[in-house]
């Protein structure tokens, strides 16, 4: 049983902040030092000082400063939030994708509530947990998908928050908890972050560090979608023969899905690559990998110029395979899948002491 519920969220007061276009960010790890330059220089009370600090004991000042200062000030009362986040994604066609903002009661892999479908890395959680420990706040929603229809409709009213593409409406409690009682939530986005809050509740034992914030969004919402992750490359596999870029993609479309398959691209042509002794599209990447990238040109200008070799052209995976993978207790190669959009940081933060 999935145990959601209501939070008093930790916001910025725009009337103190300055506009909220300016204090939020994307995720820390998809954020490259240019740009977290860029979000710093926007405002000195962008979220990215707190998610992104020069050192631990920055973010935790920094946090105190701004709830001190009323930069950030706490819900009086705890409640849900539905969200919508219009984008336009690598293809270039226009979606919206809904969700629900909750506490979620932590929950070990083992107990099969929360699935993870990537593997993770030890470096990445020990700098979150650091932060986590200092601050002792969640400073990012993670992004979980459910097997069941979607819960928060928007309600038919001006957004309480809107930026950039996302709007938020408080919405009521009634049924959303019951709507999760036997349903399995699937990690979309935020492996390291989970497993971080686990070990922090591990030794922390408050009530408080056992929930952490999380967007859930349906499997079968209209506008959830994944896209893949291609690599660029350095060494790797030679191409034998080759064709048209163009032509090898719609060989790549025609694949089965659970044939594994990859465009390898190279000198200006490209070839299918497949494989049945291996379970992923991903494993059939061979050289040191450059670069990861939603986006195909990019990897291809990268193999065509002097940073890489070659390119990996991957496909995205599908929902249900996802799920598929996690349910038998089986983990996907690191960056498989691509959930577009990123959510937004900075929109509603969740501490774990109460005032």
């Amino acid at each position: 049983m999935a145990d959601v519920r209501p939070f008093r969220a930790l916001r910025y007061d725009t009337g103190v902040a300055g506009p909220l276009n300016r204090l939020v960010a994307p995720p820390y790890d998809v954020i490259a030092p240019e740009l977290r330059d860029e979000l710093r220089a926007r405002s000195p009370h962008n979220v990215v000082h707190l998610t992104l600090p020069d050192s631990e004991d920055d973010a935790a000042r920094d946090l105190a400063g701004w709830r001190t200062s009323g930069v950030l000030v706490q819900d009086p009362q705890p409640a849900f939030w539905a969200l919508e986040q219009d984008y336009v994604g690598p293809d270039g066609v226009a979606r919206t994708r809904r969700g629900l903002v909750a506490a979620l009661r932590l929950e070990p892999y083992e107990r099969g509530v929360v699935l993870p479908h990537e593997r993770t890395h030890a470096g990445p959680k020990e700098g979150r947990l650091r932060l986590l420990r200092a601050t002792r706040t969640e400073l990012e929603p993670i992004f979980l998908l459910h097997e069941g229809e979607p819960v928060a409709e928007p309600p038919g009213r001006d957004p309480d928050v809107a930026v950039e593409g996302a709007r938020l409406w408080r919405i009521g409690a009634d049924g959303i908890a019951e709507a999760f009682a036997d349903e399995r939530l699937l990690i979309a986005d935020g492996h390291h972050r989970y497993e971080t809050a686990l070990a922090f509740h591990a030794e922390d034992g408050t009530e408080a560090s056992a929930f952490m914030p999380v967007v859930l969004v349906s499997g079968r919402d209209a506008g959830l979608t994944i896209f893949p992750t291609h690599r660029a490359v350095r060494g790797g596999a030679q191409l034998a023969n080759g064709t048209a870029t163009d032509e090898a993609l719609q060989r790549l479309a025609q694949r089965p899905p659970d044939e594994p398959s990859a465009v390898l691209y190279r000198d200006g042509r490209a070839s299918l690559v497949s494989s049945r002794d291996v379970r992923f599209d991903t494993e059939l990447v061979d050289g040191e990998i450059v670069e990861y990238t939603p986006d195909a040109e990019r990897a291809i200008a990268l193999a065509d110029g002097d940073e890489a070799d070659a390119a990996y052209l991957l496909r995205p995976p599908r929902v249900e395979d996802v799920w598929a993978v996690a349910a038998r207790g089986d983990v996907m190669p690191q960056k498989s899948t691509y959930f577009f959009p990123k959510l937004l940081s900075g929109l509603l933060l969740y501490p774990l002491d109460d005032r």
